[in-house]
């Protein structure tokens, strides 16, 4: 846990195109949805609600993909609460209990999350988990419930469904730190820092995770090798600072 209280906010959810960072207008015009961006305001919460009622629109002609990457779209300019409702459509018209539907369900529950509607994601969540409990997006299901019930005061479900996740996909990096997180919270450090370790072997060398190991290592009396890693973990997070700066001019 961070020095400040705060949880991991590392949601996993599906990978997308998303928006270019200088984008001048966005669209949500997949070919498939036939919108017409001069007769609609692009980002109008109510277009999709328009154009994809199911009195007026067969599921056949509606690509659940091209739903699931406006909604990553969304996310991309922080435009949850317009994700949510995409996400949800694309879950309802992917074919029943298919793996596009547990997509967008769980991409559904990340996109709450952000909003910190907990309740709301641990449903998106556990529907996503009732459609296949061992499939390719299992373990973002798993990880990030464990999030929400954590966020939600539910720590012990927390952490079992954290262990799940490494039992599902055991090289995804997330879920080793997610696990390392709540072992942290219960006081197993030793067991935390070997969660952490796997991360950061994993491809996982961000600020927030070594910053995560440092301070497990300092309750194990640890302190030299704690100091180190506290170290690193500022190095990383001056150099995100310098690129954001760069970035910017």
């Amino acid at each position: 846990m961070t020095d400040d209280g705060d949880p991991p906010k590392k949601h996993r959810f599906s990978e997308g195109q998303g928006v270019d960072a200088d984008y001048d207008e966005f669209t949500l015009d997949p070919p498939e949805l036939k919108v017409d961006p001069t007769k609609v305001d692009p980002v109008d919460s109510r277009v999709l609600s328009d154009i994809l009622d199911r009195r007026n629109i067969d599921r056949d002609d509606v690509d659940v993909q091209d739903l699931v990457e406006v909604g990553l779209s969304y996310m991309g300019i922080n435009r949850f609460e317009e994700a949510t409702e995409t996400f949800e459509r694309a879950a309802r018209f992917a074919e029943e209990d298919s793996l596009d539907a547990q997509e967008a369900w769980v991409n559904k529950g990340v996109a709450h999350a952000e909003l910190e509607e907990y309740d709301e994601a641990i449903g998106a969540y556990q529907e996503a988990l009732r459609i296949d409990d061992d499939s390719e997006h299992a373990a973002s299901a798993e990880t990030n419930l464990a999030y929400a019930l954590w966020e939600f005061g539910h720590t012990e479900e927390a952490l079992e469904h954290a262990e799940r996740a490494v039992e599902i996909d055991p090289r995804f990096p997330q879920a080793w730190y997610n696990r390392g997180f709540f072992l942290s919270e219960r006081g197993l450090f030793e067991d935390a820092v070997n969660a952490f370790d796997n991360a950061i072997r994993l491809g996982m060398r961000s600020a927030e995770v070594l910053e995560e190991k440092a301070l497990a290592l300092e309750e194990l009396g640890e302190s030299e090798e704690a100091e180190r890693v506290q170290e690193r973990a500022d190095e990383l997070r001056e150099k995100r600072e310098e690129r954001l700066v760069e970035e910017q001019k």
